[in-house]
Parts: structure tokens; sequence; C-alpha cells
């Protein structure tokens, strides 16, 4: 069967990474979630005091680069990759507010942007791959096979996310995760390195008020097509 690349952009909590997990489990394809790679580094950054709400050091936190070794390992339990930081497994770590109220300003570092581009290209050198992120289809795999630009209103992913944080045991207000969302769509949009923008050739998908089924029968039908091409 010919193997293609999918690249999954879109805004934070559009359920990128929902999909895309579905979608490579159904074709044995690879999965990549290339925002824990970035949340790592920031996780990274917190661990050595290089960043918090009130300081960043962009300067060490490039110059300690090296000893960031990003990395995935498949949990066959799970069905997906999970993230880890020098050999150790921080997939939940990442997964914090805090973290995301931080991750668009370390991802917005150049060298950062340029180190981890360059794992995910890597990654994707044989195709059968999915992954989802900010700058998939438009920087990392500009050839892809097919291109999907995720988008729902603020407000439904801000309770998305809230929901999720909240089932994971995190004291937080809806208020809080409203305000991150906007200001995260902000940042990743406005950047100068590899801004969030659709790839001329992605297809749109607003799925505000769409299942997740339906987002992935609409998915599937499009890689019949072009696989079946």
């Amino acid at each position: 069967m010919k193997k293609i690349t999918i690249a999954i952009d879109g805004f934070s909590s559009t359920g990128k990474s929902t999909i895309a997990k579905l979608i490579a489990k159904s074709l044995g394809y690879i999965y990549v979630d290339s925002g824990a790679m970035y949340r790592a580094i920031t996780f990274f950054a917190m661990q050595n005091n290089l960043i918090s709400k009130d300081h960043f050091d962009k300067d060490k936190l490039i110059a300690s680069l090296p000893q960031a070794q990003v990395s995935f390992k498949f949990n066959d339990s799970l069905g997906f990759a999970e993230v880890y930081l020098n050999n150790q497994n921080i997939e939940n770590n990442i997964r914090t507010l805090e973290v995301s109220n931080l991750v668009s300003i370390v991802a917005a570092v150049p060298e950062v942007r340029a180190q981890l581009v360059k794992i995910q290209k890597e990654i994707g050198q044989d195709k059968a791959v999915v992954m989802d992120g900010r700058d998939i289809g438009t920087v990392v795999f500009p050839d892809a096979e097919l291109k999907i630009f995720m988008t729902a209103s603020a407000e439904t992913r801000a309770l998305r996310r809230y929901n999720e944080l909240k089932n994971n045991g995190e004291n937080i207000t809806f208020e809080a995760v409203f305000e991150n969302v906007q200001k995260r769509d902000h940042l990743d949009s406005t950047r100068a390195d590899s801004p969030l923008i659709k790839a001329e050739d992605a297809i749109a998908i607003d799925n505000s008020n769409a299942t997740i089924e339906e987002q992935y029968q609409n998915i599937i039908k499009l890689i019949d097509n072009i696989i079946n091409k």
C-alpha cells in the first residue's frame, strides 16, 4: 500500500493529538506529537530555573540545548509513543497548565525550533507518519501528501482543556484556561519564526461542533482518496 505523510496543524486544544493518534493506529503509521517536544524543552527550562512567569534566560537555554535530549518510546498498552527527556518519561509532567503557559515562549526561540524540526524531519523521512503541531505542513513536511488545519472556537477549546486538566486533578479555573488559550493563540500566530498559519494546500476542519468519530471518518475518506488515486 502507498505510504504517505500526514501533517495536522492547528490551534491549541483542537483535538489534533486525539485524531492523529486514531489515524496513525488505523493505518499502522508512526504518530508524533511535535507539541510534546516543545513542552519537553519547556519542562527542561523550568527544571533548570531558566524560565518562569516572570523570568526567561533565553541565552542560557540555547547554550543548554545539547543537554536536553528529547525522544519518543512506544507504549504498547497506550498504543502510542510517549515523550522522554534524557531517558525520563515526562508524558504527565508536560501536560500541566504551568507548562502550557510557558511553552509558546520557548517555542518561539529559533534555536529550539531548529533542533526539534531536525529531529521531526528525521522521524518522517520514510513517510508512514502522522505528525501534529503548529508548523508541520508549512515547515517540517511542506510536501506532505495530506495537510489538515484544525480549528475551533476559543471558548470550545478552553472548555475541552479545562475538563482535561480537571480530570487530571489540577486545581484550575475555566477563566485561567481561557486566558491561556487566547494568549497561546496570539503568541503562536505572531511569532517571527514559523508562525502558526494554514498552509495554502491544507484542508481546514472546524470541529467546534463535530464529534471525534465524525472528524475521524472525514479524514479517513481524504486519506483513502489519496492512497487509492
